[in-house]
């Protein structure tokens, strides 16, 4: 990638502002947030050791309305905090040039993680979910590609309930959500 977030950088707000200025979906957030827990002490290590690492930065496009964000941003927010990682939240709606450049499939979805260097040039991304998650939506908009088609709103609302259950009960999840932050950073 060589997009660059220099101007970004130090534009947004503390993970600590987002997470108290939610209008919505706070409860399922702050729920998500305080439940973290590490599922094995080689990844809690992992993130630990980037503590020694000053030259990463990470920006969050988010937004409250989110299921996505309140389910996923927990925990970032947690993993980032054990590496010592700075982290900011942009809003997505202030933030349309940013979110532009960062589209999933043509579309505007959050969340988006850019981990970007001290100089803001962007390393990578991860987001809106994980891969195990995303599938669905991926495989809804291929055999999907006319939203005026008769039948679209309803293979839409089947692929929500898809990802619903493919993200699981409770925060089995937040596994997923490590290993793939794991081994996106581990590739910088």
């Amino acid at each position: 990638m060589s997009m660059n977030m220099a101007n970004h950088l130090g534009t947004g707000i503390s993970p600590q502002q987002f997470m108290d200025g939610m209008q919505k979906n706070q409860d399922t957030f702050k729920a998500g947030y305080e439940q973290f827990a590490w599922e094995n002490e080689e990844d809690k290590e992992f993130f630990e050791s980037l503590n020694f690492r000053d030259d990463l930065r990470v920006l969050i496009l988010a937004a409250d309305w989110c299921g996505d964000v309140a389910r996923n941003i927990p925990v970032v927010f947690r993993a980032m905090e054990t590496a010592g990682i700075e982290t900011e939240v942009l809003i997505m709606e202030e933030n349309l040039d940013v979110m532009d450049e960062f589209l999933t499939m043509g579309g505007r979805s959050v969340p988006v993680v850019i981990i970007s260097d001290t100089g803001g040039h962007v390393l990578g991304t991860w987001g809106p979910r994980p891969a195990h998650v995303q599938k669905f939506m991926i495989q809804f908009k291929q055999d999907n590609p006319d939203r005026e088609a008769p039948d679209y709103q309803d293979n839409l609302a089947a692929a929500r309930q898809s990802i619903i259950q493919a993200y699981g009960e409770g925060y089995e999840v937040h596994a997923a959500i490590i290993k793939e932050l794991r081994e996106l950073i581990s590739g910088f």
